[in-house]
């Protein structure tokens, strides 16, 4: 297979693959093989202008951008080489683009703007909100152009096969977009970059070995006898001092100790029921039930008996009698319903 056939075919492998998480690797490799190719076979030239460079081979400028996205997904190396690694490839893609003067005014003075402020880069240089807020909605509609016009050229896939307008005019849309992206993602870069710079050196990872021999050696545990146990013997605590006679012979305290009366408290509720007692008798919660007011005295038989009439108290039967009339007065007066006159048909 000759030169060109062979970067074709790699540049198509890896970017095949540069959209799943599992071929990542792969589609690195990739395009770093591809980058050797180029320069190898020496297609891009500081001497060319871009009309110099054919249709088929203006993909090929996007392998640096290609490379600084598949690096910044890489969360395994350390974060702060990966993200220099981007960065210079990202470098590489605009160098590249200016040389062949492909960058467009706006992108020209961000291109500058960036190498005179490296470090501390961002799209938005200003601290006003409204402008600052201008310039991302200004950014945003600027993306969604880009995408909408390299959709529509990408719609007839037999034209920029056989169209080399066409097909020149896919990728150089393709490479605009690309080009918007890179500065994001520098801005992005410098960012993360800068919160590195504040986060405090770590020295490298101990391992288990070490921490466990550590610990060992914290707590007092010779490191060629280590046991599971997780009860220190009593030979470690005599020598820390933690057990042993509280008071000499002399009777002079060896060691602070606090007096405490739990020894009733904690043999009482060893030998104990294992459910709890009542704490008194049925009488005496009657009793302070009906002291508190918990109990009402009367009911039952007594309380709901009916008293008999006193037949020679005839004060009391007239009274009786002319409660009784007044009543069947009142009801042939008021008969049932009479009252209600509102829902009547």
């Amino acid at each position: 297979m000759d030169p060109p056939s062979s970067l074709r075919a790699h540049f198509d492998r890896a970017n095949s693959q540069k959209h799943s998480l599992e071929t990542l690797s792969e589609a690195l490799s990739g395009f770093q093989e591809c980058r050797q190719l180029t320069e190898r076979l020496a297609i891009f030239s500081a001497n060319e202008t871009e009309e110099d460079i054919s249709s088929s081979d203006l993909r090929y400028l996007l392998i640096d951008h290609y490379l600084g996205e598949l690096l910044r997904q890489d969360c395994i190396t350390d974060r702060k080489t990966i993200l220099q690694q981007a960065q210079l490839a990202y470098e590489r893609y605009l160098k590249l683009l200016d040389t062949y003067d492909m960058l467009s005014k706006a992108d020209s003075k961000l291109y500058q703007r960036y190498l005179s402020s490296r470090d501390d880069f961002s799209l938005l240089s200003t601290s006003d909100p409204t402008a600052r807020r201008n310039t991302k909605i200004a950014r945003y509609k600027q993306e969604q152009e880009l995408k909408f016009k390299l959709k529509s050229l990408a719609q007839v896939p037999l034209a920029l096969q056989n169209d080399d307008a066409a097909s020149r005019e896919f990728h150089l849309a393709e490479i605009q977009l690309c080009t918007h992206n890179t500065f994001h993602a520098l801005d992005i870069i410098c960012q993360e970059l800068q919160i590195i710079a504040l986060m405090p050196l770590t020295s490298p990872a101990e391992q288990p070995e070490e921490r466990e021999e550590d610990y060992r050696q914290r707590n007092g545990a010779p490191s060629n006898n280590h046991s599971d146990r997780l009860d220190p013997p009593i030979s470690q605590l005599m020598k820390n001092g933690r057990a042993g006679p509280i008071l000499s012979k002399d009777g002079k305290p060896l060691k602070p100790f606090t007096l405490l009366d739990s020894r009733q408290r904690l043999q009482n509720g060893v030998f104990k029921a294992d459910h709890a007692l009542p704490t008194m008798t049925i009488d005496e919660y009657l009793a302070e039930e009906k002291r508190r007011g918990g109990i009402i005295d009367g009911g039952g038989q007594t309380g709901g008996a009916v008293q008999e009439a006193d037949e020679d108290n005839l004060e009391k039967a007239d009274m009786e009698t002319m409660k009784a009339r007044e009543w069947d007065e009142y009801v042939e007066a008021n008969p049932k319903g009479s009252g209600n006159t509102l829902n009547r048909g």
